[in-house]
């Protein structure tokens, strides 16, 4: 879920470079395309860690 979750993030964020780059104008703000990669690079930490989790758990068990 948390990847899922990121992919979404990150897709949003490309979304809004695409669009500031093309002319049309950015619906986000610096601020706001910053908060979004956070976000996005927060869900991709949390899969990754419990991705490592259950690779620990199931070599334990």
């Amino acid at each position: 879920m948390a990847l899922v979750l990121a992919i979404l993030c990150f897709a949003a964020f490309t979304a809004n470079v695409a669009l500031g780059a093309s002319g049309v104008g950015a619906p986000l703000s610096d601020v706001g395309e910053m908060l979004v990669l956070l976000t996005a690079s927060t869900f991709f930490v949390v899969a990754i860690l419990k991705k490592e989790a259950d690779r620990r758990n199931k070599s334990d068990g």
